[in-house]
């Protein structure tokens, strides 16, 4: 199939979500099923909703709504095929009234395969009637189409944000990962700087800490990122918050116990694995440190 003039092209996206295509999705004609598309476009939108800073859920309890899928188009240019990479845009076209239109189109390097439209309706959660999209999530989302940033690091002291700090470790550390809630808490926190990453309905996502370690040392720690969150870019903001408030204290360098699970996230941060790994309230870690 020839390329469409009038499909989308990728820097019409903001959002792109990258995916592979598996064997199951590949039909008789050695070609993705057709149907596998629409599940593409919402496996990206769930994507698009983590560049929003938006953990879906509670974020639509907040707004006490729902989004509902009232109409879907799909118009086929080309076909991928297994093991292809494929990228996935997505787009807030319009927000009307009670709906909103996104774009959708599937990309394999810079060629368009598949592009459509999934039109929402906002709607009470239990009756399932319409009604008129929340102001703040209308000026959201077209702000994150305006290039806008979607959420901000605050840095202060336990009394500024330590309750919604507090919230995150206990959500990360002491539920998910089941640290002992006596190994979470310790004096630190009242004297050591905090930084909490917000979005923008003020919701708090991402958190950690710094202290000293010894002269002209730094320690960050307690760097914890809710699951809804994880992948997007909010705890680097965080970290590097930290980072740029040990600079305006003085220091030369600061080092962190990451857990190996974490240790590319530290990586690509510009850390570097020091010594052997070791464990730390049941989870192995490896120290890593960067000159500030």
């Amino acid at each position: 199939m020839s390329q469409d003039r009038t499909a989308p092209t990728r820097a019409s996206f903001r959002f792109l979500d990258r995916l592979r295509v598996r064997w199951a999705e590949v039909d008789a004609q050695q070609i993705v099923f057709n149907g596998h598309y629409l599940t593409y476009f919402d496996t990206a939108v769930g994507g698009y909703w983590r560049a929003l800073a938006l953990p879906y859920a509670p974020t639509m309890t907040a707004l006490e709504g729902d989004l509902f899928v009232r109409k879907s188009t799909v118009e086929y240019l080309g076909s991928a095929h297994y093991d292809d990479l494929l990228d996935v845009g997505v787009r807030t076209e319009r927000v009307g009234t009670s709906s909103m239109t996104v774009a959708c189109a599937v990309f394999r390097g810079d060629e368009c395969l598949v592009h459509g439209e999934l039109i929402y309706v906002f709607a009470d959660p239990v009756a399932r009637v319409p009604k008129a999209v929340p102001e703040r999530l209308r000026e959201l989302l077209l702000g994150f189409e305006r290039g806008e940033l979607m959420t901000e690091a605050r840095v202060g002291g336990w009394a500024a944000v330590g309750e919604d700090a507090q919230r995150i470790r206990q959500a990360v550390f002491v539920e998910e990962q089941k640290i002992p809630a006596e190994m979470e808490w310790d004096a630190a926190d009242e004297s050591c700087t905090h930084a909490v990453a917000y979005n923008r309905l003020g919701r708090p996502l991402a958190t950690g800490r710094l202290l000293e370690h010894v002269p002209g040392v730094a320690k960050i720690g307690r760097m914890a990122v809710l699951s809804p969150m994880r992948g997007s870019r909010v705890g680097r903001q965080v970290l590097d918050a930290l980072m740029q408030a040990g600079r305006e204290q003085g220091y030369r360098e600061v080092l962190l116990h990451a857990q190996l699970s974490a240790e590319g996230f530290y990586t690509r941060a510009g850390f570097q694995r020091r010594g052997p790994v070791f464990e730390e309230a049941g989870i192995a870690h490896v120290e890593m440190v960067r000159s500030l």
